[in-house]
């Protein structure tokens, strides 16, 4: 089994090449330049790679993307081995990337958050405190109300 260091310098080579021959050696027009290899996995053994990837455009878009990449993946497959000079070139397996989904979601989870807030800063405007502004008592009124308690407890006791 090959260390994790080994691992990651595979991956950072099989996306750099499948970038680079996405780019420039694949004539797909279903690929095109809005297709980015955003992350590459590869498993402990070297034998598999996972390529993550965006695509920038609507669901139409995507799904011929995915299908050129499912036609492309020989050529690319036998690019990076060429690259890579192991003796065993991995099996790419392409997933569409869920990050940019997942930030919107995040992104309009946080906008209902602000307008929330908003709200609540807008009810919370004229409001006044329930009791009084300050509701802690001061070490100097403290004293003093001893001092009543002790003088009512005397006048209590002379009755």
């Amino acid at each position: 089994m090959a260390d994790n260091a080994r691992a990651k310098r595979l991956a950072d080579l099989i996306r750099e090449v499948v970038a680079q021959k996405l780019q420039r050696g694949i004539k797909d027009p279903r690929l095109g330049s809005h297709v980015t290899i955003t992350d590459t996995r590869v498993t402990g053994d070297l034998r598999e790679a996972t390529v993550f990837y965006t695509v920038y455009g609507d669901d139409e878009e995507r799904a011929a993307a995915s299908a050129g990449l499912e036609s492309a993946k020989g050529i690319l497959r036998s690019e990076v081995g060429k690259a890579a000079g192991v003796k065993f070139t991995p099996t790419l397996t392409f997933v569409m990337d869920a990050l940019p989904d997942t930030a919107r979601n995040i992104e309009d989870l946080l906008d209902k958050a602000r307008q929330s807030d908003e709200k609540v800063r807008e009810a919370s405007a004229g409001a006044a405190y329930a009791g009084e502004a300050d509701p802690y008592r001061k070490p100097d009124e403290s004293e003093d109300d001893a001092e009543a308690v002790e003088a009512d407890e005397t006048d209590d006791t002379a009755k």
